[in-house]
């Protein structure tokens, strides 16, 4: 999807137009700005904040976490997840739009940094070996999701209806 700077855009397109019915998406795994780190953790750690993974289906949650620690071993951080979290970064990704709709959603993000959204936020500035294991832990989360005998359960508030 496109157009989550303008206000969700293409994920709203998507999910109000879908080209498969919203109950065959097992999940939707956002990534948004994973290769950098910011202020709190610098650039010694190897964390990603992790957003909503349990809010629809506490399955994904924990298979998220059991892939990480055989896998990528990275921190992972919820401080974002929180329901008061004044950032509200659960309401501001492309990932809301199908939660909104009940889809079990990841939202793996690395964090706020003195760059962000600014004209200064170069390539260079990447951390590849961060990005790398990132990625391995979406890319396992995912392998696990479409190999699985049976669909993550809905259980949270957005899965409940």
């Amino acid at each position: 999807v496109s157009g989550e700077e303008k206000g969700l855009l293409g994920s709203e397109w998507y999910t109000d137009h879908p080209v498969l019915p919203l109950d065959s998406t097992v999940a939707d795994l956002n990534i948004d700005m994973i290769g950098r780190t910011d202020t709190v953790y610098g650039d010694s750690s190897h964390y990603v904040y992790v957003i909503g993974s349990k809010r629809i289906s506490r399955q994904l949650g924990d298979l998220i976490e059991a892939e990480n620690a055989k896998r990528t071993h990275l921190d992972l951080d919820y401080k974002f997840d929180a329901e008061n979290d004044p950032n509200r970064f659960y309401y501001r990704s492309d990932h809301y739009n199908f939660a909104k709709h009940g889809v079990p959603i990841a939202f793996f993000f690395n964090g706020v940094h003195a760059d962000y959204h600014g004209p200064h936020d170069e390539v260079g500035k990447i951390r590849f070996d961060l990005l790398h294991q990132r990625t391995l832990l979406v890319y396992y989360t995912a392998w696990m999701l479409a190999n699985r005998d049976s669909r993550v359960a809905k259980d949270g508030p957005e899965g409940a209806r």
